[in-house]
């Protein structure tokens, strides 16, 4: 299974669980952070997963240029996830949060969504992740090879 998982990292935490992710999906997976993609890397793969911080209940500015950049259908027949990394439950539930917006553009370019986006939780806004994160993020993955068997 080729795998793209291309994030933003502000303060290293998403970086963390990109590559968490991908370390555990393992394989031919390239972890590649938004502004070092290239839109035909899209053409080749079986699964895409996009990650960002939450800022203001949206993905980070380059996350969306990343989006935006994707064609209308491009992504027919490609498995996609996204995550975030965010505050606690309190926080999204009022503004909202980034791994649902980026579900919803990759769906509209014809991405077929194969996990309910997840967040992993930052300890404040230049904060640390939570303790565990990293292993819930090893979990996710798992959970994404186990839907594409």
């Amino acid at each position: 299974m080729k795998t793209l998982i291309v994030y933003d990292s502000v303060y290293g935490n998403t970086e963390k669980i990109a590559n968490s992710i991908g370390d555990t999906i393992g394989g031919d997976t390239r972890v590649v952070r938004t502004g070092d993609v290239n839109i035909s890397e899209l053409e080749s793969i079986d699964l895409l997963i996009v990650g960002s911080p939450t800022y203001g209940g949206s993905p980070t500015p380059l996350v969306q240029d990343f989006l935006s950049g994707i064609s209308e259908s491009s992504l027919k027949d490609t498995s996609i996830a996204a995550f975030d990394t965010r505050l606690s439950a309190k926080f999204f539930k009022i503004f909202g949060n980034a791994a649902k917006k980026i579900d919803k553009s990759l769906k509209s370019k014809g991405g077929i969504s194969i996990m309910p986006p997840e967040g992993f939780l930052v300890k404040g806004t230049k904060g640390s992740l939570v303790e565990g994160e990293e292993e819930r993020a090893a979990v996710w993955a798992r959970d994404i090879i186990s839907s594409k068997m």
